[in-house]
């Protein structure tokens, strides 16, 4: 057989993960789940394996029986049917669970499920092909196979398109890890056995390279870490090395140089990620074509970073190509036209615009509805977004059924435990702060504080959001000896995770510094004031709203003081500015 195929990038890494898990696993047991729709691209992996693998071991292929699939019982007739001159080195793909019809599926997994001490009598590694259909029914209906697994490998014939964080965690019983099924521990030793097979600057790592880097950005951005500053740096190192490896313009490379600016915008380093998003795009518009989707991913990327900054009009004409291509190329009704719909509606959003946001909330909230169902997570994010915008506008009756609608759809969906109801828990919280109705927030805010701490740690970043929230609302009260205890735990929990000079940093200095200011504490708020602002300078720029509001608090407070102290500390132009706020 003549191997021609160019892999994806995402099948290049599922191969080299399984060619090195097979070589490392020779003469133990070792149960390797490989999954896979299609037939030409199942036997050319397996072809690709099996002859690069044949000077080290002896290589065989069974067949599971149509009327009686036991995987122990394939592997007897192995044994009894072929000579194997050396017992250790052998290695066996399984064929055949793609083609079981239903009757047969249940005794499959009735096989699988009591199949662990039978099979110690085979020491080799075993590869099972599946079809990924049947992937999410061995994880129910054989637990106890699935969880002696030592791998799991995918290979699809298109590239799967990028999750969002929620959309990602709703998507299927095994995705907490990673879109790829690959966990950052499977990797990392695919990764450390490649490298003493191939050495540190082999070609061939660089796919192993950049999917590592990838299961790490999307955990950090899912707040699945331990250590956010050591798995940060961690990312960027692998990405950077994939990157280094790409001397060609390549949809490999657009990947990577896209993932690593998602790494740097989670780390509020806007001024480094947007030139590498820029670079991807422009991959991508000479690979695919201006009108490609992943055309309008990139656009999207990009104005999305432009928002962040506040270049609104930067932002604006990004947005609108990008859903105009989704428009033409997947229809008008199509779920990604819904997502660009929330994007270009949240920006108007953002900059007050509520007549344009409303009307395309609300039809990408309908496209979801109509395509995905009325209770899908995506759903709750349309409720959600157009709740948030009729809070803002003072339209307190009609923003709350829809809090409490998003609300139901996470809670039975994801359980009443999950961090996104947190979230929803969060916001409906602030809709009864904004009425003055605090004993209601209150019982919102403790309980959405106490399922992140439960899940995701006292010290998680999404923790200090939560602590900010519930200062904020005691704040709001008065009660200030409540309130300085939680901003003080939530500056401590960013500076320990983030940084001290990440953005979030500096929205908990401005916070304390407020606090300080309405005690008339002036001295210590300046100093507060004086570091976030330095921080949102360096990180978000002079002209970003948060560094303008943040100023402003600043100023504001200035402006208390009397005009002799104001001229002994600034100079003239200064003073009368701050004067001019009084």
């Amino acid at each position: 057989m003549t191997l021609t195929t160019v892999l994806t990038p995402q099948n290049q890494t599922a191969y080299d993960s399984l060619y090195v898990s097979l070589l490392d696993g020779l003469g133990t047991l070792q149960l390797l789940i490989a999954v896979c729709e299609n037939d030409a691209l199942r036997y050319e992996m397996i072809e690709r394996y099996e002859q690069a693998l044949k000077p080290e071991a002896q290589v065989w292929r069974v067949t599971l029986d149509p009327i009686e699939p036991s995987l122990r019982q394939a592997l007897y007739e192995l044994t009894e049917q072929q000579t194997l001159t050396d017992y250790s080195a052998q290695i066996v793909t399984v064929l055949g669970a793609e083609k079981l019809d239903s009757e047969a599926l249940k005794k499959f997994w009735g096989y699988l499920q009591w199949t662990r001490e039978g099979l110690r009598a085979f020491p080799w590694p075993i590869v099972l092909w599946v079809p990924q259909r049947l992937l999410k029914e061995m994880m129910k209906k054989a637990p106890d196979f699935w969880r002696w697994r030592g791998g799991i490998f995918l290979f699809t014939l298109q590239i799967p398109s990028e999750l969002s964080p929620t959309e990602l965690m709703s998507s299927a019983e095994f995705s907490s890890s990673s879109s790829s099924l690959f966990s950052v521990v499977q990797l990392e030793d695919s990764l450390e056995k490649a490298i003493q097979q191939w050495g540190e600057d082999s070609p061939k790592l660089a796919s192993l390279y950049g999917q590592l880097g990838k299961v790490y950005r999307q955990q950090i951005e899912q707040g699945h870490y331990t250590t956010f500053g050591q798995e940060a740096s961690r990312a960027e190192q692998l990405l950077q090395k994939a990157i280094n490896q790409s001397s060609q313009p390549s949809d490999f490379l657009a990947e990577n140089l896209n993932n690593l600016a998602g790494l740097y915008r989670s780390q509020g380093k806007y001024s480094e990620a947007e030139p590498l998003i820029a670079r991807s795009l422009a991959i991508k518009e000479k690979q695919l074509g201006e009108d490609h989707p992943s055309v309008a991913t990139g656009l999207n990327n990009l104005a999305d970073l432009y928002e962040s900054q506040g270049k609104y009009e930067e932002a604006e004409p990004l947005y609108r190509r990008s859903l105009a291509i989704m428009e033409k190329q997947l229809g008008e009704n199509h779920p990604d036209v819904a997502t660009s719909l929330n994007n270009l509606a949240g920006l108007y959003d953002s900059q007050g615009k509520y007549a344009e946001a409303e009307p395309l909330y609300l039809r990408s909230l309908a496209i979801r509805e109509k395509q995905l169902g009325e209770d899908h997570p995506s759903v709750a994010i349309s409720l959600n977004n157009l709740a948030g915008l009729y809070k803002s506008q003072g339209k307190y009756e009609e923003a709350e059924p829809l809090f409490r609608r998003a609300l139901a759809i996470w809670e039975k969906q994801l359980g009443k435990n999950h961090p996104l109801v947190a979230s929803s828990l969060n916001n409906l919280a602030l809709l009864y702060k904004t009425q003055g109705k605090y004993a209601e927030a209150e019982l919102l805010y403790r309980r959405s504080l106490s399922i992140l701490e439960s899940q995701l740690g006292e010290n998680h970043p999404d923790v200090a959001i939560s602590l900010n929230n519930l200062a904020g609302l005691y704040q709001s009260q008065g009660k200030y000896a409540e309130t300085e205890p939680l901003y003080l735990r939530s500056l401590s929990i960013r500076e320990s995770q983030l940084g001290e000079n990440h953005p979030d940093v500096a929205t908990s200095l401005n916070n304390l510094a407020a606090l300080y200011e309405s005690q008339g504490k002036y001295a210590e708020a300046e100093h507060l004031y004086q570091r976030a602002i330095a921080i949102l300078l360096a990180t978000l720029g002079e002209n970003h709203p948060n560094t303008q509001k943040v100023k402003m608090n600043y100023y504001q407070m200035l402006a208390q003081l009397s005009d002799d102290e104001l001229n002994q500390h600034f100079p003239p132009e200064m003073v009368a500015m701050i004067q001019s706020l009084r």
